[in-house]
């Protein structure tokens, strides 16, 4: 339909309260088991091929993110206690589990901002799978959780906390920088545990310790030493747990994908339910994201962990009307076609990359927020 110039034409409401309404009648629950559906609709399409060591191999991580200073959020979310009331934005603290095959996330946990990273992980580990092997930092290895992953069937690979030692003199020598060690129970139940779990705890295990030295310029870390519970160096060689152990960054390209590509670093929802709702629509729509990826590598055998997601989402979007006004048969041609698009150009592999830690973009000159806004007021008015 083509309006003449003149024409009175009804002006489109700016009120959002219908869309809003909307957004709030989505149950809680079904985001999640939507987001957990995309996670599994993408782990059935890994083939053996793609397995490290015929294992599936998923990374662990924590981060948060800040939200709206409203009642509702300081009550579920509280800002950090270093900062005065007024003067801060609710945070909360997340635990992310991805898949290091796809990229995609598997599993996730909401708390408030003060909650150790380990107290998120055993809430996880639900979601592991049999035969898998899970990756993380120093903030995961202690003697319980590496009971608690090998009841499940599955083994870890943490880079070893920095109050235990590193030293050759004790252990089982099984290859250069290579041993097997025991591990013996706390004397006393740690934090994070009640005391019936603290009982049910083996008097000892056996893990494996792997050192390493990073000799790569610009690298703050100079020496690694790791802790799994991969004892069969024969299935499983130093090398290729070193190996492996050096893509757990990937978690922090992927935190980053979700809260700086994405935009999921400061979220616009006002209340505690409305913002879980929104966190588990940024990772539902991140999945997807990474299923397009998926299917556009496989399909045009480029690594899909080399495509770009950023570009990836430019296009889509730029399809989106076509393959909306498009009928079914054509529908799928223009799809096949944005898949080509999308794995025509990857991303070169920079291994042992090291970039300075430092930012371009200059911040604004205004000094912090020390005062609550109504307090900063009064001094303006009485100036």
């Amino acid at each position: 339909m083509h309006l003449k110039a003149g024409e009175e034409v009804e002006v489109p409401s700016t009120d959002t309260s219908a869309y809003c309404q909307a957004r709030a009648r989505l149950p809680e629950k079904l985001l999640e088991k939507l987001f957990n559906f995309s996670a599994q609709s993408l782990e059935q399409k890994v083939a053996t091929e793609y397995l490290w060591c015929g294992r599936n191999v998923k990374v662990i991580d924590g981060s948060t993110v800040s939200m709206p200073d409203t009642v509702e959020n300081q009550k579920e979310y509280p800002q950090p206690s270093s900062q005065k009331p007024g003067c801060g934005f609710p945070i909360a603290k997340i635990g992310v589990i991805f898949s290091l095959v796809t990229g995609a996330a598997t599993a996730l946990c909401i708390d408030v901002l003060n909650t150790h990273d380990i107290k998120l992980a055993r809430k996880l580990y639900s979601f592991l799978k049999p035969n898998d092997v899970l990756l993380g930092d120093r903030a995961f290895c202690a003697y319980a959780d590496m009971v608690t992953i090998t009841k499940l069937g599955c083994d870890a690979i943490f880079r070893k906390h920095q109050s235990r030692t590193t030293t050759m003199s004790k252990g089982k020598i099984i290859g250069d920088c290579d041993k097997l060690v025991t591990w013996y129970k706390p004397k006393s139940c740690p934090k994070g545990l009640n005391k019936d779990e603290f009982l049910a705890l083996p008097p000892s295990i056996t893990v494996r310790e792997v050192y390493y030295y990073v000799v790569i310029p610009g690298f703050r870390t100079q020496q690694v030493s790791l802790i799994t519970t991969l004892l069969d160096k024969s299935s499983y060689s130093t090398l290729e747990i070193v190996g492996l152990y050096g893509k757990r960054w990937d978690v922090e390209i992927d935190l980053r994908h979700l809260k700086t590509t994405l935009g999921m670093d400061i979220l616009r929802c006002k209340t505690p339910s409305m913002v879980r709702k929104e966190i588990y629509v940024f990772l539902l729509a991140y999945n997807l994201l990474r299923s397009l990826m998926w299917d556009a590598g496989t399909t045009y055998t480029t690594p899909p962990l080399r495509l770009s997601l950023q570009g990836t989402r430019h296009h889509l979007i730029n399809f989106i009307p076509k393959l909306l006004a498009a009928h079914s048969t054509k529908r799928l041609q223009i799809y096949h076609t944005l898949l080509k698009v999308i794995a025509h150009k990857a991303v070169p592999e920079r291994p042992g990359r090291s970039e300075p830690r430092v930012r371009k973009r200059r911040p604004k000159v205004y000094p912090l927020m020390t005062k609550p806004r109504h307090e900063l007021r009064k001094q303006l008015q009485t100036a």
